[in-house]
């Protein structure tokens, strides 16, 4: 089932297997009077942004500088074509749909599309599209035929198949364009899309919140591609699941990627077993395993010993200062005597 918002749509970013390459564009029409821009199309290469559209645009704009090649323009002028197509289909579909379901206020009208280059030589291309981010219809591109999810959906199932001139732009698109795009998109984007960042891991502990145990952290993060897998391992070899929460995979500021794994231990299992952090990455010869090492509790008498060792060392740095100041201004001191000067006449 799609649930995508106006924003959502344009965040969600298809997390594909290892080994996947994949095109997908997603567009939005949305009711006038909302304060967003009747139309939003963004184009995705894996989990890198390359084109963004608005109808508050003259022309849709390249976001990476990998495709400013000569056969680049061609594509780029192809995909133009299929951009502003999209948004006039949009508009019609969300008027259309509107209609259908005799509704009033604001909606908005999803398309999800594109296609997946496998490692294995797979193919496989797509088209979804959602009213109010609920399923609406779907394209069979193995048939061409769409697939509507709700009866209200059957009017443009009628509409796009009696078009002949539509089928054999989405076949076309579908069958080859879209693989076309994708392969060349890899070959000349190979810098970005096609490097491997090995990852960086991190063990932080700390009190558990809800229980008398301990919060371990793995926090994985400065790797790419996206896909990775974390697991927290008992003595070895046990995979753990029980007591174990597993964040999202974030974006770094670097394009590279982030996450976080915490397991909670109990005291009686921290002393009976060891634990380790185990990571498996496309930039990884082999599975990297960081071990678990409990950090000795803190207590009031070692903190208040920092503390007080941490003023010491400021009133020391601060006493020297004042010294240094004293010593330096000396000749302005109140029992300090300047030498007599002695003028060139008195040395002769």
């Amino acid at each position: 089932m799609i649930r995508m918002t106006v924003l959502g749509i344009l965040c969600w970013v298809h997390a594909a297997a290892a080994g996947t390459h994949s095109l997908h564009f997603f567009g939005v029409a949305t009711s006038e009077g909302t304060g967003f821009p009747e139309y939003v199309d963004v184009g995705m290469v894996d989990d890198v942004q390359i084109s963004y559209y608005d109808s508050t645009m003259k022309k849709p704009s390249l976001r990476t500088n990998w495709m400013n090649k000569t056969k680049g323009h061609e594509f780029w002028d192809r995909r133009t074509w299929y951009i502003r197509q999209g948004h006039d289909t949009s508009k019609w579909s969300l008027r259309n749909t509107i209609q259908h379901f005799n509704h009033t206020g604001v909606h908005t009208y999803q398309r999800m599309g594109g296609c997946e280059l496998h490692d294995n030589g797979t193919r496989r291309s797509y088209l979804y599209h959602a009213y109010d981010g609920k399923d609406f219809i779907s394209l069979d591109v193995e048939t061409l035929t769409w697939v509507a999810a709700v009866p209200q959906a059957v009017f443009y199932k009628h509409k796009r198949e009696a078009n002949k001139a539509w089928k054999q732009i989405s076949f076309n698109f579908y069958r080859q364009e879209c693989f076309q795009l994708l392969e060349w998109y890899l070959q000349y984007g190979m810098e970005t899309l096609q490097r491997k960042v090995r990852p960086a891991v991190t063990l932080m502990q700390r009190k558990a919140r809800e229980s008398a145990g301990t919060d371990v952290i793995c926090h994985v993060t400065g790797f790419y591609p996206r896909e990775v897998e974390v697991n927290w391992i008992r003595d070895g070899e046990a995979l753990l699941e029980e007591g174990v929460w597993s964040g999202e995979v974030l974006p770094n500021e670097d394009r590279t990627y982030q996450l976080r794994k915490i397991l909670t231990v109990s005291p009686e299992d921290q002393k009976k077993h060891s634990y380790s952090c185990q990571v498996d990455h496309a930039s990884l010869d082999e599975k990297m395993d960081v071990k678990w090492v409990p950090e000795a509790a803190l207590n009031m008498g070692f903190v208040a010993a920092g503390v007080l060792a941490a003023l010491g060392l400021i009133i020391a740095v601060i006493i020297g200062a004042l010294i240094w100041k004293k010593r330096a201004s000396g000749a302005r001191s109140p029992d300090y005597t300047p030498a007599q000067s002695v003028t060139p006449l008195q040395r002769s």
